[in-house]
């Protein structure tokens, strides 16, 4: 490596932990971790099949409940984040509040992906 390259290098690492004011940043932010499966699957097996079919088979124990793999074919499940992170509110009666914590919302929606078929 050449010595300019070894400088430049140097450089961005240290000017890359600077604030803007010009102070060293003592912690980096913390990194959302990635969506996962299997945390999405256990929440939603916890509180939501009580009442809707929350696998790819199989029939909602409440008839009125959609299954959670036909979600993501009227709408992208995507667009359920707001709402989960917001408070999620039906008009039905029997349908609690939901609110969900950021990890447990990207896990939800990975699970909901999952399930539908929808999924990257």
């Amino acid at each position: 490596m050449s010595m300019r390259l070894a400088w430049a290098t140097a450089a961005a690492l240290i000017l890359g932990g600077c604030a803007a004011d010009g102070r060293m940043d003592p912690e980096p932010a913390p990194v959302a971790e990635a969506a996962s499966l299997e945390g999405g699957a256990a929440l939603v097996r916890r509180s939501c099949a009580g009442c809707h079919a929350v696998e790819r088979t199989g029939d909602s124990p409440m008839a009125a409940a959609p299954p959670f793999r036909t979600l993501g074919v009227e709408y992208p499940v995507r667009d359920l984040q707001e709402a989960f992170a917001e408070g999620l509110v039906t008009t039905h009666p029997a349908m609690p509040a939901i609110e969900l914590q950021p990890q447990e919302i990207a896990d939800v929606i990975a699970w909901l992906e999952h399930v539908s078929g929808t999924g990257g």
